[in-house]
């Protein structure tokens, strides 16, 4: 019997066809870890889920993202809901995702926006609160695992920046029951024995139970209570924990941790040596302006003829006077010349100028007398001449 041979595609198409017919296929509720994750420009989201054994490969359309509560990531184990189809092209089958939630931590995301909410109503979260990192401190405290890449990349930035810094590390578990107790007890002991100036809580990315010590009331509380500011740098960029928003900066890695702590000293250098040349510049010009200035003074008349504005002052002062004495003559004249003319006129006027050409004053009782009726026979009166008087006596 011949065997007919059948094209790759017909296979394929058989195989979908096939897949497409299980009913129980149609309908799968799968729990895996997330890897290889990408969120395609298009809004469609393409992974891989993987348990210890195995792994299948999975897209999730636009049209179904849009009900997503959260941003998926490696590393995350999640339950999807969706269809088994063969990808005829490839050859390969994967799940068709219609819906996605994270595996257990339902419970974890509300008990973070619970805690959140708490302690944000309470002001912890408040801008000013929050403690200045130093600019120069001389020693940083790190708390996180004591191996790991955390711990080697802060040490590494940090000495490339300054290596005079002094890297304080108190080992603490990042994960697991009883990390958060641990972590908060350390950094109680950091700020009772003053162990630095400014602490350091950093571990790598993980999934949201493996941070969830960093989301822990007592952490939270302790880095609240802490009079050494503190930098957060927990998980990966786009992860937010309780410590993050409490802390009083956040850092998205540990390596950027140490930058924000550890200044860089060649910067510092390369500042303090442009600040000098400046201030030698601005000398410079400030030492001319003065000299400027000395010598313009020292050409002034003030120095080269310092008795010319008091002679200026005297001549001023003598052309005054004498303005002042013609003043006083001229006015002396016209008041004597005035006067003259008043003595003229009064002496025209006056009875004397009268008696010089004959005529008498007649009194009678010291009263003049302008009226013969006023006089009677034997009557004494007083004559007055320009030159003397006489008695006389009415005949």
């Amino acid at each position: 019997m011949k065997i007919e041979p059948i094209t790759v595609s017909e296979l394929n198409r058989y195989m979908k066809n096939k897949v497409a017919d299980d009913e129980f296929l149609n309908s799968v509720f799968v729990r895996g870890e997330i890897s290889n994750f990408k969120n395609h420009y298009s809004g469609h989201m393409y992974f891989t889920l993987k348990d210890e054994n195995s792994l299948i490969k999975c897209v999730m359309f636009k049209t179904s993202t849009a009900t997503l509560k959260f941003m998926p990531k490696d590393g995350m184990k999640v339950l999807v809901l969706g269809s088994v189809s063969v990808f005829e092209r490839d050859g390969v089958y994967q799940i068709y995702c219609k819906a996605m939630q994270e595996d257990g931590m339902g419970n974890l995301h509300e008990e973070f926006e619970r805690l959140k909410a708490k302690l944000e109503k309470e002001g912890l979260f408040a801008q000013e609160r929050k403690k200045k990192i130093p600019i120069m401190p001389k020693i940083i405290g790190v708390l996180t695992s004591r191996t790991g890449s955390v711990i080697r990349d802060i040490i590494n930035v940090s000495t490339r920046r300054n290596p005079n810094v002094y890297l304080r590390l108190l080992p603490v578990p990042v994960q697991g029951e009883g990390a958060a107790e641990k972590i908060a007890e350390a950094i109680l002991t950091m700020n009772e024995q003053n162990l630095a100036d400014v602490i350091i809580i950093a571990r790598g990315g993980g999934s949201l139970e493996d941070l969830w010590p960093f989301n822990e009331e007592i952490v939270a509380r302790a880095i609240a209570g802490s009079k050494i500011p503190i930098i957060s740098a927990v998980g990966h960029e786009t992860d937010f924990t309780i410590a993050d928003f409490v802390a009083d900066l956040r850092a998205p890695t540990p390596s950027a941790a140490a930058e924000l702590a550890v200044a860089d000293i060649n910067q510092w250098e390369n500042k303090i040596e442009n600040n000098k040349n400046q201030l030698k510049h601005l000398l410079k010009n400030k030492i001319d302006v003065m000299r400027l200035r000395y010598e313009k003074c020292m050409h002034s008349r003030v120095y080269t003829n310092p008795l010319q504005p008091i002679n200026d002052s005297y001549l001023k002062l003598d052309t005054l006077l004498k303005r002042l004495q013609n003043e006083m003559q001229k006015e002396i004249k016209d008041q004597r010349n005035h006067f003259t003319n008043i003595i003229a006129k009064l002496e025209t006027l006056s009875p004397l100028h009268t008696l010089m050409r004959g005529y008498t004053i007649t009194q009678k009782e010291n009263t003049i007398v302008n009226s013969a009726k006023l006089l009677q026979k034997e009557d004494k009166v007083q004559l007055k001449f320009y030159d003397g008087e006489k008695e006389a006596k009415i005949l």
